[in-house]
């Protein structure tokens, strides 16, 4: 039996080397935040999903930078010093590519192109062509034009500032991402002349070297320019960012999710839900959110990393960072959850309470004005408005345990480590130190003593 034929291995190039200028940041361009996460992470991702063999970026302003955000990513990374085009930065990444792979070329600051608009250049490349994607504007201006003959066959790709009157006509425009067989692409790079207007090495240039070599040359076209954007400037880079969200937000729709407006949502993360969940404006969700079915989040609501159970409501305006919350809760308004909040099913937290590294058991209430933290509150506890765990002392963080069915009065502080019994009511007002013993009333405040013949300080005249 013949062999069966091996399918060249895809590996990526993504050119990361501007400087970015327009920014005007400390930082590299491909390292600037779109949807939470740096633009080259975006395009990084895109090659995992067409499973390259190998990933190789060309770095070069802010190397460093760039090489330290990305350590723990599967990649390489090779220099471009100085930067003397496109072409010149394939040109460096040449020793990391196979001969019998095919190479696709992406670019760092062009981050929202899909996998699936890519596959098709990749299948051409394996058939031994020269692939490009071009997109098609209303206002080319800038671009490098396409020029096709008379049967539609592409003979070159002219850039802007080369270009003559009749070429700048043309509307479908080059967008720099291509994909070849590497052996060829890599003798093609190596060939490239810098005899144009910017004195630049142009990767577009190879399309001229494959015709005259006899190979196919073909161009597929985005069906949606969006995908094709760059980012040079802040304000293309705050376009790009509502593209993406309005991207995330069509899918939660299509998942049955209602979001009160879908232009008013900002995931920088990922966001999963169940079903009959309402999600009202301005909400922000960052890293790993998971919203069970029926949970309700209001307006402004900060959601980071953060588990919340069936039929849960979020009110408006709390941050949540690092949480866990069981089925029907209440949270907020405006209340602070912090890492390691674990709340059982029923737990009621009100307004301007904060729980950190603290557990609260199922129907345990802190409606006002706490904070709990470093703690173990067990079920249908109260802890009253204004009562402090007091878990720090100025070196460590101490344990509190509350058992089932406690009560805390109002202005209480319990001072860590300490234990209160199940059962237990702490008077409000109380400083306690020591353990509480379950089922009785403990108070713990100074006696109220009132001073006969006292008088108020007054000014004096000659005083501000």
């Amino acid at each position: 039996m013949p062999e069966p034929i091996s399918t060249p291995a895809l590996q990526v190039v993504v050119l990361a080397a501007g400087r970015g200028t327009r920014m005007r940041s400390a930082h590299p361009k491909v390292l600037q935040p779109l949807a939470g996460r740096p633009l080259l992470a975006h395009v990084l991702d895109t090659a995992a999903q067409l499973q390259a063999q190998r990933r190789v970026v060309v770095v070069g302003h802010g190397a460093a930078q760039v090489r330290e955000r990305f350590a723990q990513a599967d990649a390489q990374f090779c220099e471009q010093s100085p930067q003397l085009g496109t072409g010149h930065a394939v040109l460096q990444a040449a020793p990391w590519l196979d001969d019998a792979a095919v190479v696709l070329v992406l670019y760092g600051d062009v981050p929202l192109v899909r996998a699936a608009t890519l596959r098709p250049l990749i299948d051409a490349a394996r058939a031994g062509s020269l692939a490009l994607l071009t997109v098609t504007l209303p206002d080319p201006g800038g671009y490098g034009r396409i020029v096709r003959d008379a049967a539609g066959q592409v003979l070159r790709i002219v850039e802007h500032k080369d270009a003559n009157e009749a070429e700048r006509t043309i509307a479908e425009v080059n967008t720099g991402i291509l994909a070849a067989p590497a052996a060829l692409l890599k003798r093609w790079v190596a060939a490239l002349r810098n005899d144009n207007a910017q004195g630049e090495y142009y990767l577009t240039d190879v399309v001229a070297q494959a015709i005259a070599q006899g190979v196919g040359v073909q161009a597929f076209a985005s069906a949606d320019p969006d995908e094709t954007l760059g980012v040079n400037d802040r304000a293309q880079l705050a376009q790009l960012e509502r593209i993406v969200q309005a991207r995330q937000a069509q899918v939660l729709l299509q998942a049955g999710v209602t979001l009160a407006d879908p232009a008013r949502i900002d995931i920088r993360g990922a966001v999963t839900c169940g079903q009959d969940v309402f999600i009202d404006v301005g909400c922000v969700f960052e890293g790993q959110v998971e919203l069970a079915d029926g949970v309700h989040v209001g307006p402004y609501a900060v959601l980071r990393d953060v588990r919340v159970g069936r039929g849960s409501v979020v009110q408006p305006f709390c941050h949540l960072d690092g949480a866990t919350i069981g089925a029907q809760a209440q949270i907020g308004p405006f209340a602070r959850l912090r890492p390691q909040a674990t709340l059982g099913d029923g737990v009621h937290i009100g307004n301007f309470v904060e729980v950190k590294n603290a557990s609260m058991g199922q129907g345990a209430k802190a409606n006002h004005l706490s904070y709990v933290g470093d703690a173990e509150v067990g079920a249908r506890v109260n802890i009253g408005a204004g009562t402090i765990v007091a878990n720090y002392d100025g070196a460590n963080k101490h344990r509190t345990v509350i058992g089932d069915d406690a009560h805390t009065g109002s202005n209480s502080v319990l001072v860590a480590p300490i234990t209160v019994g199940a059962g237990a009511t702490i008077g409000a007002g109380s400083t306690v130190t020591r353990a509480v013993p379950a089922g009785k009333l403990t108070v713990a405040r100074a006696r109220a003593v009132t001073l006969e013949g006292w008088k108020r300080p007054t000014k004096n005249s000659e005083g501000s």
